[in-house]
């Protein structure tokens, strides 16, 4: 493939499919919806009242052969009005979703297409599709973790590595909130009788930070403190937020057991303290299975795939958690995510389109050998 049409990429991203505008993200679910049904896939639908409907697209089943799930977001992180439309010149396509990641859904939906026009039909490959991933995926990640163990591997889409690198490692991420509830009183005739919310969450955010462990990838952060009603008053309340994020399973068990075992010893008489929140998403670390799945994958497009591991999270660290060999990165090159400066590479969707093709080809059909 050397040139490629961009109007469907064009429609999608000229939808607005902020995580919270759920028609919009519908509009996206359905149009991806009718290309894929029309090439032979059935969708399950999940329906949803506040967020966008998750949607399973499946293909017929070749028994005893490897099934392999591809894996999207439909949701982007623009509100409607602040920065929307499609546009291109020679090099790059620019808009909300062309990096992440309407452009990865683009690819996956095109090698499909390539696919079906080259076989006729598609096999034991199928395509999930999430409407929440930018807000965390608290929805439909239940979802994805109950299908997970259907498939032999997976691959997702978010962007590709300035070097087309693909995603072999993630930090997993925990994000908590801590209220903490005191007794109001005045400060300067009753300053005894009060209980300070304030202090104990000071003393909180210093006890949590100090669980950060840079060296071993381990990071506590404390982004966000609201607490006390006025200058003169002992501060009845306070709430803390809290992510946690960490780069191997040791790690990441470390921390979920000792932040709920902090919290109850901030040490202030009288204040009470309630948690909630806790795993968000799994570490998504190296393994000989996913070793074996990069070295299947580089044969097939005849030569070596680059991996790359990244801080941030995706939902490539869900089904990772569940067991299943998982690359992420198969979107194409791009950058300015997330900023109204958000941008794709022409020459890179050219590029993942014609890998994907031929991964999506090795699985589909139904004679290759078992491996």
């Amino acid at each position: 493939m050397t040139r490629i049409d961009f109007t469907d990429l064009k429609t999608l991203v000229g939808i607005n499919s902020w995580t919270q505008n759920k028609a919009g993200v519908d509009a996206n679910g359905e149009l991806m919806q009718g290309w894929l049904e029309a090439l032979g896939m059935t969708v399950t639908i999940f329906p949803r009242d506040q967020i966008g409907n998750h949607l399973l697209f499946q293909s017929p089943v070749v028994p005893n052969k490897p099934r392999l799930l591809l894996l999207g977001h439909m949701d982007t992180v623009f509100p409607p009005n602040t920065f929307e439309g499609f546009s291109e010149d020679a090099e790059w396509v620019y808009g909300p979703g062309t990096c992440d990641m309407k452009g990865g859904n683009f690819v996956a939906l095109t090698a499909l297409r390539n696919i079906f026009k080259r076989n006729g039909c598609i096999t034991n490959v199928d395509f999930l599709l999430v409407s929440d991933e930018e807000t965390g995926s608290d929805d439909s990640k239940a979802i994805t973790r109950e299908i997970a163990n259907q498939y032999d591997a997976c691959i997702d889409f978010e962007a590709a590595g300035e070097d087309h690198q693909v995603v072999d490692g993630r930090k997993g991420v925990a994000t908590y909130c801590i209220e903490l509830t005191g007794v109001a009183a005045h400060a300067g005739n009753h300053y005894s009788v009060g209980k300070n919310a304030n202090l104990a969450a000071a003393r909180l955010v210093i006890m949590l930070t100090e669980l950060t462990q840079v060296a071993k990838g381990t990071t506590v952060n404390v982004g966000l403190i609201e607490g006390g009603t006025s200058t003169n008053t002992i501060s009845p309340f306070a709430k803390l937020m809290v992510e946690a994020r960490f780069a191997n399973p040791d790690e990441q068990a470390r921390i979920l057991r000792a932040i709920p075992a902090l919290i109850p010893l901030h040490g202030v008489e009288g204040v009470t303290e309630r948690l909630t929140g806790g795993l968000q998403r799994n570490v998504m670390t190296s393994s000989p299975a996913q070793q074996s799945f990069i070295d299947i994958l580089s044969s097939i497009i005849g030569y070596p795939l680059k991996t790359e591991q990244r801080g941030g999270v995706s939902d490539a660290n869900v089904t990772a958690g569940e067991g299943v060999p998982t690359l992420d990165g198969f979107g194409p090159y791009g950058d300015g995510d997330h900023t109204e400066f958000e941008r794709a590479s022409k020459k890179s969707f050219i590029r993942r389109i014609n890998e994907v093709t031929a991964i999506v080809y090795h699985y589909s059909r139904s004679h290759h050998p078992d491996y």
